[in-house]
């Protein structure tokens, strides 16, 4: 959302890029030599692993953003109690009518979420919860520009 909330500079944005995917669209491949992605969130499952490292492998520059890719924050918090625990929990323990995990539309979890650089790497971090719309559109436009974005006195993480 905080993307979203650059409001008129997204056209600014735009007149320099073109967004070529996004998984608000029912855009199911990710397509080849994109020269920008912003990845959010924590590498959690195997269909998270397997999008991650297709996008990498696409991508000339990958932007970890937010705290939750940057850092794997609150998706992590499951990690002590170990998948089966946690697919108990929210699957089995706290449902009414028909407990049990649905293994159709649910993918199977990794043993831990981890941050985004620790399975791929990563070129560029912006940190915060969430990140500002001002970082995002600096973080982007320089990039855009060809240079490296000077983040460290612009954010701070859970900020």
């Amino acid at each position: 959302m905080s993307f979203l909330d650059m409001d008129e500079r997204l056209i600014a944005l735009f007149a320099k890029a073109d967004l070529v995917y996004s998984p608000l669209v029912d855009a199911k491949i990710f397509p080849e030599n994109v020269d920008i992605t912003l990845v959010e969130g924590a590498v959690s499952s195997e269909e998270d692993l397997h999008k991650i490292q297709t996008v990498r492998a696409r991508t000339k520059i990958l932007v970890s953003l937010g705290d939750c890719a940057v850092t794997a924050n609150v998706p992590a918090m499951r990690n002590p109690f170990g998948t089966k625990s946690v697919y108990d929990r929210a699957y089995c323990q706290n449902v009414a009518l028909d407990p049990g995990v649905p293994d159709q539309v649910v993918p199977p979890l990794l043993p831990y979420a981890r941050p985004v650089h620790e399975v791929v790497a990563v070129d560029v971090y912006v940190p915060g919860c969430p990140p500002s719309a001002d970082v995002i559109f600096y973080a982007v436009t320089e990039l855009l520009d060809g240079r490296q974005p000077a983040l460290s006195s612009m954010t701070r993480f859970g900020a």
